[in-house]
């Protein structure tokens, strides 16, 4: 699968612009702030019908505009699939697929894989629980339809349960059997999701951790904990016995939208304890990992977007990185940088055809 080409209208920094692309590899570059991120956002938001960096829609039309409209034409199992993303301010975002509109956004999700390597994913590492969780929900909704599914009912069984708490300390009431309809609801749900994620991280760790070998060409030992209330005790329990708490906190305070991925290095949090080196080989092997397990399970190869990569990896990781894509396993792939004549040096050092665009 690959992107044959790439039309832009007020997207972000961007008038209009049209991109005729390679079916490896693609390069764009250019000053910091001339929109070389905003290209790769905006493939991204093709395939998953959001931007990566700004998921608040009306924010990325171009300052002073109405609207954006981003297209793109993929060349899928020897078919071409026209994705359209639009958004005019005061409207809800339409997305179509060859011209017909998705009645929900949902169903697009897992057509278009794409994996995204970013300065911003140091938040993985930086900041709570809620960014893990994300990446993780999205890595299994990719190839899971049944998960991603059973995740919205989840999310919206708990925003229903916990307006009905906050009801209850408005009018200074508690009716339990109202909130027991909820519970009964949640529990199935609970016990899929939390199985779901038990088995996806038996299945990625193994990768995550080659990967990781690979880049940093070390011995070091990674590992990512996941941590649940789940693995000892069960949902029914969990509810039952935070009831008290949830009706003082007026909010849901156990369930599975509490759990957490530990990252570690030789067992220790490696927030802490990893030189910036180490973290940034944490997560380039974390989406990497991404890319092969949803390769692996979909049977469809991920396009794969490299966001300001020289700048952020020494050269003796960008020249592991290379040497990994300039590999069969890998299809298309999407590079921005400030420096033409660096990124064209990397490049060349492969045995892969490229364009490079200087905006």
């Amino acid at each position: 699968m690959h992107l044959t080409n790439l039309h832009l209208i007020n997207y972000k920094s961007f008038e209009a612009a049209d991109f005729d692309l390679d079916e490896r590899i693609n390069c764009f570059v250019g000053k910091n702030g001339i929109g070389k991120t905003n290209v790769l956002d905006a493939i991204y938001h093709l395939a998953l019908t959001k931007s990566y960096f700004n998921p608040i829609t009306v924010q990325n039309i171009k300052h002073g505009e109405e609207f954006f409209v981003i297209s793109g034409e993929f060349l899928k199992n020897e078919q071409v699939e026209k994705i359209t993303v639009s958004a005019k301010r005061g409207n809800k975002k339409v997305v179509k697929r060859n011209g017909k509109i998705y009645d929900k956004l949902s169903e697009h999700i897992g057509l278009i894989p794409v994996v995204i390597i970013s300065p911003a994913d140091r938040d993985l590492i930086t900041e709570g629980s809620d960014t893990r969780r994300k990446f993780l929900d999205s890595v299994i909704s990719l190839e899971n339809s049944v998960y991603f599914n059973n995740l919205i009912k989840y999310n919206k069984l708990i925003q229903q349960r916990n307006a009905l708490l906050k009801y209850f300390a408005a009018n200074r009431k508690f009716d339990s059997a109202a909130l027991q309809v909820y519970d009964e609801q949640l529990i199935p749900l609970v016990k899929e999701i939390h199985l779901t994620r038990v088995e996806f991280l038996e299945q990625f760790l193994p990768i995550f951790k080659d990967f990781y070998a690979q880049i940093s060409s070390s011995s070091e030992e990674v590992t990512i904990h996941y941590k649940s209330d789940l693995h000892n005790t069960s949902a029914a329990q969990l509810f039952t016995q935070a009831q008290q708490k949830d009706m003082h906190l007026q909010y849901t305070s156990v369930g599975v939208h509490k759990d957490d991925l530990i990252f570690t290095l030789q067992d220790h949090p490696i927030k802490k304890y990893g030189s910036q080196g180490q973290q940034k080989s944490f997560l380039t092997a974390l989406k990497l990992a991404q890319f092969q397990f949803i390769k692996e399970r979909s049977g469809v190869t991920p396009i794969l977007l490299l966001d300001d990569i020289f700048d952020k990896l020494d050269e003796n990781r960008v020249s592991q990185l290379i040497n990994m894509v300039n590999d069969d396993r890998f299809g298309q792939i999407f590079i921005s940088d400030t420096h033409t004549d660096r990124t064209e040096a990397v490049i060349k050092t492969t045995d892969q055809s490229y364009k490079i665009f200087e905006l």
